[in-house]
């Protein structure tokens, strides 16, 4: 290997250093395949070498923002520092507002940086824990919007997300188990168990209905305006799906998949990327009403038995100006027992219901609620857990303040 071939593998070596700090399942295969990739196209192009090095080293569509970031941070022009100088002198009069870094550059840049240096604990001094700074920190991650999360930040809320449990409040079904002391009386147990004694009957066989949790259906909306709460909200739906039976997971953006079974699998990563070879859409437009009408027409059947509950996560903006919208929420309201709506929009205080898709949505839920926080979810668990109201159908027009709790 020549010096400059091996100058070249060395750096995309630090390069999937620096993916992995920022959060990205980066391993030595795909380490491997993008110093094979560079090698293939003109490393003077660097259009092609990006195009080449994310090929190969980024499985899911959710990542390719993030490492466009890091991409652009690690292999920079070498005179571009001072480029930089030269149009800071020429800046340096006028007066500018701080803008806030989107997210993904800010957890490139915490990758880039050093660690901090931290002071060796002599071996005879006690270790101390800070238990206020603990919980305060724990608080604070309560409540931080996921889109502003930094890549330790993330993946502390995965933990926390891997610790909540959803125990729904149990139903009783039409079907019927055998208990001695239940209250319905199986007269056909009976008599089956007196032909062994002669026709004689001793005891009376008794039966109780069995008690199970409803179904619970999640449509998780994974278009550009809430990919980056669909990245987390996957976390949940995946603990969700491994902690409980009969639950049913749908992506929607411009089409529906089914991604139940590959939700299925044990190992996270192993189900993101069976989820990121089944779902073409991520990160594309919004259509909320088709969507849901392809639910209703081969889903709702199969899914929404048993007074089934429906979890629908979207903000309500519609590529398509809400055509078909209101008639495919009313339905979908019909066939389930609850219809919940998650929405992160709800996080700001004066959100008002002006676009077309929220209007068409409001009146056919039963439940508005925000999902932006890790204190969100705990309240949509608390809400689940608990007994639910009967059923009351909201008037049109009905705003979020009259449904959110």
């Amino acid at each position: 290997m020549s010096a400059i071939s091996a100058t070249l593998a060395a750096n995309v070596m630090h390069f999937a250093h620096l993916l992995r700090r920022t959060g990205l399942p980066v391993g030595p295969a795909e380490t491997l395949a993008g110093q094979q990739a560079v090698s293939l196209v003109d490393i003077g192009n660097r259009q092609q070498v990006r195009t080449a090095l994310r090929a190969a080293m980024v499985h899911r569509h959710e990542h390719h923002d993030l490492f466009d970031h890091a991409f652009a941070l690690f292999w920079r022009d070498p005179t571009a520092a001072e480029q930089a100088v030269a149009m800071a002198l020429l800046e340096a009069q006028k007066e500018k507002q701080p803008e806030r870094p989107p997210p993904g550059s800010r957890r490139v840049a915490e990758a880039m940086a050093r660690p901090r240096e931290t002071r060796q604990r002599p071996q005879d001094e006690p270790p101390v824990m800070d238990a206020v700074l603990t919980v305060s920190d724990r608080e604070r991650l309560q409540q931080m919007d996921f889109e502003a999360l930094s890549a330790e930040e993330i993946a502390e809320a995965k933990r926390e997300i891997r610790r909540l449990v959803l125990p729904l409040d149990a139903r009783r079904t039409r079907r019927l188990r055998a208990d001695p002391h239940g209250p319905v009386t199986d007269l056909r147990r009976t008599i089956r168990q007196s032909l062994r004694q002669g026709g004689e009957i001793v005891t009376i066989a008794r039966n109780r209905q069995v008690k199970r949790p409803p179904p619970l259906v999640v449509l998780c909306d994974i278009s550009g305006s809430m990919s980056r709460y669909a990245q987390i909200l996957l976390h949940f739906l995946h603990a969700v799906t491994n902690d409980r039976d009969r639950v049913s997971v749908f992506l929607f953006g411009t089409r529906l998949s089914n991604v139940t079974r590959q939700l299925r699998h044990r190992d996270p990563e192993a189900a993101f990327q069976m989820v990121s070879h089944v779902v073409p859409d991520w990160s594309g437009g919004t259509r909320i009403g088709e969507a849901l009408g392809t639910f209703n027409r081969h889903w709702a059947r199969r899914v929404l038995a048993q007074g089934a509950i429906v979890l629908l996560i979207t903000d309500g903006l519609d590529r398509d100006g809400a055509r078909g919208l209101a008639e495919n929420m009313d339905r979908l309201h019909r066939c389930c027992r609850r219809l919940i709506w998650l929405n992160p929009l709800l996080r700001w205080t004066g959100f008002e219901p002006k676009s077309q898709g929220i209007r068409a949505m409001l009146p056919h839920v039963d439940d508005f609620r925000p999902v932006h926080n890790l204190a969100s979810l705990r309240a949509l668990v608390d809400l689940l857990s608990g007994p639910m109201p009967t059923r009351t159908y909201l008037a049109t027009g009905a705003g979020p303040e009259r449904m959110a709790s």
